[in-house]
């Protein structure tokens, strides 16, 4: 079995060779590296989801990691939620002053070193994502060679490929995805990492983060928080 955090990161983008200086710096460099070469700063995800989309995960999101990324933003939604603050996304920052995500303390069950995180629970957070990219049901047959002609280009390996072309393939089974969030906390982070992969602008996108929050028994609240949160990470194309 591949190494299904390392994917996840590559499908975010954060391992783009040549960066330096702190997260802040990188996020500043992802965003000039993003306008000329979006599949180059915006890994998998620009392949599969488009560059506008892949576009708007330069910057810190990109930068921290993608387990990271999807750690870091699901416990601070969590955590709004639970103090019983109003959801407010924020303005949206130029890609140089992005500040970096906070990653979870090391006691909380959305750590990087929780159990919950495992490579089993890395992979169906893929799964999720390429799933998301699907709901608006643009991904045909040529769409889908289209996609994975780029996605060779990253690189992953024959049997990270393999897994991609599948699920690509694949009718979504949601079932599947719910069951296997058994947590609360993993029940966030499957959320935030569908959130993270689309934009709801379409009725059908909307519609399927609707069913994927019912399905996973989200509050209202909480998954307005979640929606505030990636929003207020991701940066304008």
């Amino acid at each position: 079995m591949f190494d299904a955090k390392k994917l996840l990161d590559q499908f975010l983008g954060s391992q783009v060779p040549g960066l330096s200086g702190s997260v802040r710096d990188r996020a500043g460099q992802f965003g000039g590296i993003a306008k000329k070469n979006p599949l180059k700063s915006a890994g998998i995800a620009a392949a599969i989801l488009g560059t506008k989309t892949g576009r708007k995960l330069a910057g810190n999101v990109a930068t921290i990691g993608g387990i990271a990324a999807v750690a870091g933003l699901g416990y601070l939604a969590y955590k709004n939620y639970q103090s019983g603050k109003a959801p407010e996304a924020a303005p949206q920052p130029a890609p140089a002053s992005n500040q970096p995500i906070a990653l979870p303390p090391p006691d909380s069950a959305f750590s990087l070193e929780s159990p919950q995180l495992s490579n089993d629970f890395a992979l169906t957070l893929i799964r999720a994502m390429i799933a998301a990219a699907k709901a608006d049901g643009h991904i045909d047959e040529a769409e889908r060679a289209n996609i994975m002609e780029k996605v060779h280009e990253v690189d992953l390996g024959s049997e990270a490929e393999a897994f991609i072309r599948d699920e690509l393939a694949n009718p979504v089974d949601i079932d599947e995805l719910v069951a296997a969030a058994r947590t609360e906390e993993q029940k966030v982070e499957l959320y935030t990492a569908t959130r993270l992969t689309i934009e709801p602008d379409t009725r059908a996108e909307r519609g399927y983060l609707d069913l994927l929050a019912g399905r996973l028994n989200l509050p209202d609240a909480l998954v307005d928080h979640i929606d505030a949160t990636v929003s207020a990470a991701k940066v304008q194309a």
